[in-house]
C-alpha cells in the first residue's frame, strides 16, 4: 500500500512543474456552519496534453502517448469542416441525450465541466463519465485546472459560476492556439449561456449554441429533436411568447403562482409557516396529491393543477397550509379528465390508461395516502406548493405517446421542415403531459415514445420537454416491456466484458482446492434437497433433515456460496451492488449476476455437486422446535442436491402415505417442523397477509398468456417458507452479536395508527371490530373477522390490512436500537436476508458479514463502516422496490395482452366507492379498476349518494357496499392508434360465468 502511494505521488508529482498556487476556503458543516479555513495548493504543469495525435500539433502540446490521442475530428457538414468542440457545464447538465448520441463526436470535456457536473447531478456525471470511458465516442477530459496555460486565477467579487465560464473560455483559447487548423479546421465552445457567448465573441473565441452545433453535425431530425431548448439557459419572457404566438399558443399569463425564492423558503420553514414532503399524487386522480410533512407526518391535501403548481409525484416541495376556512375533503370521485385542461388544449382530456383496470396494489408504498380528517366534516389539512425544494424530474425520462386528441386522429406535422409542438401522454397518469418539439411527429404517432422533462413555465399548463427515442409499437409486449423497465429505472442492459472476466469458465466442478479449503465440510452423503417453484433455475437454497437418535433431529437449511465467486472491488461485485436484485417479469429474468453464476455454478441443481453455506439446528422431537440451549451451527459446506423439487412435487411425495422412501420421510419431518415454527410465529402476533399474486400460462411458440389465475399456495409452500424465515432470524443474531453497529439487517417498522384507517373504516362499516394496537391483536382480529356464509370476507380483509403497511426495508443495525430493529409482520425482532444470494445483493453482503463473524475471513474493510453498510441498504431498497413494480407492470402487461383476444364474466368485489362509481378488485385475475356511473362532460353526479361513514354509494336506487359482491365483465377496448385499455363493467348477477364466446 505504501509503495502505491509513493507511485502515485511520482504520477502527480510535475516533471516540470512551472509554479504553484494556493486556493483558501472555509469547510463548513452540512447545516452551513464554518469550522475552519482550508489551503489547497495545486502544482500547475505545461505537460497536460490535448488529446490530439495529428502531425501539425505541436510535440508540447501532443505528448508521447498514443493512448491519449482520443480526438480524431472527421470532415463532415456543408463545408466540410473538422471540428472540435468545448462544451460548458451548462450543456453537459442539459443536453446529456443528445451528448449521447453515436453522431456527436470529438468533444473536449474540461475537469471544470466535470466538476461542476458532479456537484450538480449525480446521475449526469455518471453518464458523462461513460461517455468519456467509450472509446468510439471520442471524447477527451483536458485538466485545465492544472494547466500552466489555462489554469483562471480566482477574481475578488467574482462568482463561482463567473469563474468557472472564464476557466472554460480561456481553455477553448487555449486549444485554438494549441491546434493548428491544419490538424482541426474548427475549434469552437459550444454554449446556450447568452452571457458565456457575448464575452466568448470578444476574446475573439469561436462560439456556437447547441443547436448550431448539433445542425453542423448533422440536421437529421432524429438527432436535432435531441436538442433541449435554451438547454438551462434561462428564455426571455417576450421571446418565450414569441414561441408561443408561433406556435398557434399565442402569448398568455401566468397559468401558476411563482414560486417564493429560496432564502423566503428556509424562512419558512425555519418559522413553521411552511412544511417540507414529498408529493404523492393519486392512482386515481392525477390532481389530488398528498404531501406528508417530514417534521411531524402528518399529511397535507393538495386538490388541482393550481395547489400543486408544477410539482410532479416524487418532488420535494415546501407547501404553504391554507387557512381552515379554506380546508376541503378529498375528493370522492374517480377523475378521467378535466375541463381545465382544455382552456390550453383541444385534446383528449384523459390517456388510454386513465380509467383502466390493473394489477391489484399490495401495500401502502403503491396505494394512495389517506389525509387524517381532523373535523367531523371530513375537512383535511389544504394547501398549496410554493416552492420546489429538489425536483424529481428523471433524467432517463418517461414512456410516453402522441396525445391523439377527442377524434382519435392526432394531431398534424407541421410540414416545410419546422417541428412541431405536440403533447404527449406518459404511461403513468399520475405525471402531467409533456408538450415537445419533434420533426418526426408522423412517424410517433402509433408509438410507445421516451420523453424528458426540460423545463414548466409558469405561462404553461404543461411541463416542456423533448423527444428521445421510440421504443415500438404502442400495445406491442416488447415495446411496453421496454417501458415498464424504464418507468422502474431496471437495467436490461448486456453485462460488460469485465464482468464477464470474473466469471469461472463452464464446465465448472468442485475440485479438490475446494473441498480442502479451511471451514468447509464435505456434505455430500448428506441427503438434501431444493423445493421451489416450477421452472425455477436460480436454486438458491436447499433443505435437509435427518435424526440424530430417538429424541432429536438435525435440520439443515444449505444456501448457494455466492461469495466464494462473487469477491470484493470487482467489476462484476460492482455490477451486482448496482443492479441490487434480479427482476422477474413474467417472460423473462433480468439477472444480478451473469447467466453462468445464476443458473449453473451457484445454482443448487439436482445431481450436481456444489458450494453452499450451511445452517443447522437441533430439533427436539417432543416439540418438533429448535433446542434454544443449542446455538445453530453455520458452516461453509460441498453438497450434493438429492432433487430439485416443485412445491406440488414435495407435496404429492408428502401427501402419499405409500410413500416412505428417505427424501420423502425427509421432506415430512421438515414439515412437522415448519408447522410448530408456524404456531409459534403466529402466537407471537406474526400476521397472516393477503396479495393478489396471479401466474400466467404461456405460450411456448407464440410467448402469448393462454390463462391467467391467482397464484396456488400449499402447505410446501409454508414449509419452506418457515425454514428461510428460521436461517434468516439465526442469521441476523449471529451477525449483530458480532457486529453491533455495521450488521445489515431487515427491518418492517410498525405502521403508524392513522395509516390503519381505510383498514378501520372498511371494518366499521362491516360491522366487524378491528384492534390495531399491535401486531398481536391485529392478528388476532383478523382471524376473528370471518363471515360463515362468505369465505372471501377475511381475505378482503387481510388485503386491506396489508395495503396499510409500507414494505419491510434494509437497514444497517448502527441506525437504530432495540425495538426500531423489529419486523413487524413476521413479529421478530431481528430479521436479515441470508437466503437468496444469487438473486438479492443484501444477501450476499450479509453472507460476507457471516463468514467474518465465525472466522472464515477477515471483515472487509468497507463492512466496518456503519454508513457504508447504510449506503448499500439504502440502494438495494431502491432497487428492491424498483424491481418489484416493474414485476409488477409485466403482469398487468401481460393480462392485458391475455384480454385481447376474451371477455370474460367473473365474480367481483367491491373495494372502494367512490361519488361517481366504484373501485372493484376481481380476484381470479388479481385485477383491480374502476366501474364508472356517471361519466364525461355531462355527467350528472347528483344521480350518485356517497355515504363515506357507511362506505355506500348509491345510484339509480341500486346501494353498493365495501366488500360487496358482484359480477363484470372484464375486456380490452381498443381505442385509436393502437391504444387500449381493460375495461371492467357490472353485469347482471346471473349472467354465467367464464369467456363470453365470439360473435
Amino acid at each position: 500500500e505504501d509503495l502505491g502511494r509513493r507511485r502515485a505521488r511520482r504520477r502527480t508529482t510535475p516533471t516540470r512543474a512551472m509554479h504553484r498556487v494556493g486556493k483558501t476556503f472555509v469547510k463548513t458543516t452540512k447545516r452551513g456552519q464554518a469550522v475552519t479555513k482550508v489551503r489547497r495548493e495545486r502544482y500547475l504543469r505545461d505537460d497536460v496534453y490535448v488529446g490530439c495525435g495529428d502531425a501539425a500539433v505541436e510535440a508540447r502540446y501532443r505528448g508521447r502517448d498514443e493512448a491519449l490521442y482520443v480526438l480524431r475530428p472527421e470532415r463532415r457538414g456543408a463545408k466540410s469542416e473538422r471540428t472540435i468542440a468545448l462544451i460548458d457545464s451548462n450543456v453537459a447538465l442539459h443536453q446529456m441525450d443528445a451528448l449521447a448520441d453515436a453522431r456527436v463526436t470529438d468533444v473536449v470535456i474540461c475537469a471544470t465541466v466535470m466538476e461542476e457536473t458532479r456537484n450538480k447531478s449525480r446521475t449526469s456525471y455518471e453518464r458523462l463519465r461513460g461517455l468519456c470511458k467509450d472509446k468510439e465516442k471520442r471524447f477527451y477530459v483536458f485538466s485545465n485546472e492544472n494547466h500552466a496555460e489555462t489554469y483562471a486565477e480566482d477574481v475578488a467579487g467574482e462568482s463561482a459560476n463567473d469563474r468557472n465560464d472564464r476557466a472554460i473560455r480561456k481553455a477553448a483559447a487555449f486549444y485554438r492556439r494549441a491546434i493548428p487548423r491544419a490538424a482541426c479546421e474548427r475549434v469552437t465552445l459550444v454554449t446556450n449561456d447568452r452571457g458565456n457567448a457575448r464575452k466568448a465573441r470578444e476574446e475573439n473565441i469561436d462560439v456556437m449554441s447547441v443547436i448550431e452545433w448539433i445542425q453542423s453535425i448533422s440536421n437529421d431530425a432524429s438527432l436535432v429533436d435531441l436538442v433541449v431548448p435554451g438547454g438551462g439557459a434561462e428564455i426571455p419572457e417576450d421571446e418565450r411568447d414569441a414561441k408561443r404566438a408561433k406556435s398557434g399558443g399565442g402569448a398568455s399569463a401566468s397559468v401558476f403562482e411563482a414560486y417564493l425564492d429560496a432564502n423566503d423558503i428556509k424562512e419558512g420553514l425555519a418559522s413553521g409557516k411552511l412544511i417540507k414532503g414529498g408529493v404523492r399524487t393519486s392512482r386515481y386522480n392525477p390532481f389530488e396529491a398528498h404531501v406528508m410533512n417530514e417534521g411531524t407526518g402528518e399529511g397535507v391535501l393538495l386538490s388541482g393543477r393550481a395547489a400543486m403548481n408544477r410539482a410532479i409525484d416524487g418532488d420535494l416541495v415546501a407547501v404553504e397550509i391554507l387557512p381552515e376556512s379554506q380546508w376541503i375533503r378529498p375528493g370522492g370521485m374517480i377523475i378521467t379528465g378535466t375541463a381545465e385542461e382544455d382552456k390550453e388544449t383541444s385534446s383528449a382530456d384523459v390517456d388510454a390508461k386513465d380509467d383502466a383496470g390493473g394489477l391489484a396494489p399490495e401495500t401502502a408504498d403503491e396505494t394512495d395516502v389517506a389525509v387524517a380528517a381532523t373535523k367531523a366534516s371530513g375537512v383535511v389539512p389544504t394547501g398549496k406548493v410554493v416552492g420546489i425544494i429538489r425536483r424529481n424530474w428523471r433524467e432517463r425520462g418517461y414512456a410516453a405517446s402522441v396525445d391523439m386528441g377527442r377524434d382519435g386522429k392526432g394531431p398534424t406535422a407541421a410540414g416545410g421542415g419546422f417541428a412541431s409542438r405536440v403533447l404527449c401522454v406518459p404511461s403513468d397518469r399520475r405525471f402531467p403531459k409533456i408538450r415537445i418539439q419533434t420533426r418526426q411527429l408522423e412517424g410517433l404517432l402509433d408509438q410507445r415514445i421516451v420523453v424528458v422533462i426540460d423545463d414548466w413555465p409558469a405561462d404553461s399548463m404543461y411541463p416542456e420537454g423533448h423527444y428521445v427515442k421510440s421504443l415500438g409499437l404502442i400495445g406491442s409486449v416488447d415495446a411496453e416491456t421496454q417501458a415498464l423497465l424504464l418507468e422502474n429505472d431496471v437495467d436490461d442492459r448486456p453485462f460488460a466484458p469485465a464482468v464477464y472476466a470474473c466469471v469461472p469458465a463452464l464446465p465448472w466442478k468442485v475440485t479438490d482446492d475446494n473441498l480442502a479449503e479451511p471451514g468447509r465440510e464435505d456434505l455430500r452423503d448428506l441427503l438434501v434437497c431444493s423445493v421451489d417453484p416450477p421452472g425455477c433455475k436460480d436454486i438458491d437454497d436447499a433443505l435437509s433433515a435427518r435424526d440424530i437418535d430417538d429424541e432429536r433431529i438435525e435440520i439443515g437449511v444449505h444456501i448457494a456460496d455466492v461469495t466464494s465467486f462473487l469477491f470484493p472491488d470487482t467489476a462484476m461485485d460492482e455490477e451486482a451492488a448496482r443492479r441490487g436484485t434480479t427482476t422477474y417479469l413474467v417472460q423473462r429474468r433480468l439477472d444480478m449476476l451473469p447467466g453462468a453464476l445464476t443458473t449453473d455454478i451457484c445454482s443448487l441443481v439436482g445431481g450436481q455437486e456444489r458450494l453452499a453455506f450451511s445452517a443447522f439446528w437441533i430439533v427436539q422431537k417432543s416439540t418438533m422446535l429448535p433446542d434454544e440451549t443449542v446455538k445453530p451451527r453455520f458452516t461453509k459446506s460441498v453438497i450434493k442436491s438429492a432433487a430439485a423439487l416443485t412445491y406440488e412435487q414435495a407435496q404429492t411425495r408428502i401427501d402419499d402415505a405409500s410413500l416412505n422412501d428417505d427424501l420423502t420421510l425427509s421432506l415430512r419431518r421438515l414439515r412437522d417442523v415448519a408447522r410448530q415454527l408456524r404456531k409459534r410465529r403466529m402466537a407471537n402476533g406474526a400476521l397472516t397477509l393477503a396479495s393478489p399474486e396471479v401466474r400466467f400460462e404461456m405460450d411456448q411458440q407464440s410467448s402469448d398468456p393462454l390463462d391467467v389465475g391467482m397464484y396456488v399456495t400449499r402447505e410446501t409452500n409454508q414449509m419452506v417458507e418457515e425454514m428461510m424465515l428460521l436461517a434468516n432470524v439465526s442469521t441476523a443474531e449471529r451477525i449483530l452479536q458480532a457486529y453491533p453497529a455495521a450488521a445489515m439487517l431487515r427491518r418492517h417498522p410498525i405502521p403508524e395508527q392513522k395509516m390503519f384507517e381505510p383498514l378501520l373504516k372498511a371494518a366499521k362499516a362491516c360491522g366487524v371490530d378491528i384492534d390495531t394496537q399491535s401486531n398481536r391483536t391485529l392478528a388476532a382480529s383478523l382471524d376473528a373477522a370471518v363471515r360463515p356464509e362468505d369465505a372471501y370476507f377475511n381475505t378482503l380483509l387481510r388485503l386491506q390490512a396489508t395495503r396499510c403497511m409500507s414494505q419491510a426495508v434494509y437497514c444497517s443495525s448502527g441506525q437504530y436500537a432495540g425495538p426500531e430493529r423489529m419486523h413487524y409482520g413476521l413479529a421478530m425482532p431481528l430479521y436479515t436476508h441470508f437466503t437468496s444470494p444469487i438473486r438479492r445483493y443484501a444477501d450476499v453482503i450479509v453472507h460476507r458479514l457471516l463468514s467474518a463473524a465465525i472466522g472464515l475471513c477477515p471483515r472487509h474493510k468497507s463492512l466496518e463502516d456503519s454508513d457504508h453498510v447504510k449506503s448499500v441498504a439504502d440502494v438495494c431498497n431502491v432497487r428492491h422496490r424498483n424491481s418489484q413494480q416493474a414485476g409488477r407492470a409485466s403482469v398487468e402487461l401481460h393480462t392485458l395482452v391475455f384480454f385481447r383476444k376474451r371477455k370474460i364474466v367473473a365474480d367481483a368485489r367491491v373495494f372502494k366507492v367512490r361519488a361517481n362509481g366504484l373501485v372493484v378488485f376481481v380476484p381470479k385475475f388479481g385485477i383491480e379498476g374502476p366501474v364508472l356511473f356517471v361519466e364525461g362532460e355531462n355527467s350528472d353526479t347528483a344521480t350518485c349518494t356517497l355515504d363515506e361513514d357507511a362506505m355506500t354509494v348509491t345510484h339509480k336506487g341500486k346501494t353498493w357496499k365495501v366488500f360487496d359482491r358482484l359480477t363484470v365483465r372484464v375486456e380490452v377496448e381498443q381505442l385509436p392508434a393502437h391504444r387500449s385499455r381493460l375495461l371492467i363493467t357490472i353485469v347482471p348477477d346471473d349472467t354465467p360465468r367464464g369467456e363470453i364466446a365470439s360473435a
